[in-house]
């Protein structure tokens, strides 16, 4: 039995919900919109046309993924019911209210991603979340999250057993043996122009031997 439940309602309740109005403004897409420029860029010449993100808020990473690939199609896993009501709003969204362990793709996407969600994962359930986000990618995974070379656990705004950082890319990379790290990078919060919350990104794809 998956033994989430704390993490789960923590994000599903009222703290869920006063994180969904605090990460609302303008200045967070601009830097969204920096940020993946510079991902999708180390695509290069392949085309991404298909997306999923987990934990997706209000759409804050998706709008800035529309802006730089307006034709793409887009799903959204969020499990905040607050958050989910105005992501469906989203007219280039399919939005789905359910936790990412609930979630079932229809298919495979050209991009699948979690930025700022594998932190909040309970660690015993981390694999099951590693293998969600790789089997809903047909070709890249991007991870954006808190670095830290060994697994911790770091007290969130006065809550325990609520934030955990550690090497979540090279536990991909030695989870799948077809995973290659294409690109990675950090954002500083002091960034002068387009500050993100202290992240680092790596992008991934899948390489058939």
């Amino acid at each position: 039995m998956r033994d989430i439940s704390l993490q789960e309602s923590f994000w599903k309740g009222s703290f869920g919900n006063e994180y969904t109005i605090r990460n609302q403004s303008d200045g967070i897409i601009s830097a969204n919109i920096a940020l993946f420029s510079k991902i999708l860029g180390s695509i290069k010449s392949d085309k991404v046309n298909s997306i999923v993100e987990f934990g997706s808020n209000t759409g804050q990473n998706l709008a800035a993924i529309h802006c730089l690939i307006p034709k793409a199609e887009i799903e959204a896993v969020e499990i905040n019911e607050e958050a989910y009501k105005q992501l469906e709003k989203l007219e280039y969204v399919h939005a789905v209210n359910k936790s990412l362990y609930e979630y079932h793709a229809q298919r495979a996407f050209d991009l699948s991603i979690m930025k700022g969600v594998l932190i909040h994962q309970n660690p015993v359930m981390l694999n099951k979340a590693y293998d969600i986000l790789y089997e809903s990618s047909e070709k890249y995974v991007l991870i954006a999250e808190y670095y830290n070379p060994t697994p911790v656990e770091v007290e969130y705004r006065g809550n325990k057993s609520v934030l955990f950082k550690r090497d979540f890319c090279g536990d991909m990379l030695d989870r799948y043996s077809d995973l290659r790290l294409i690109d990675y990078g950090f954002v500083y919060h002091r960034d002068a122009l387009f500050p993100q919350d202290d992240i680092t990104w790596f992008l991934m794809r899948k390489c058939k031997a």
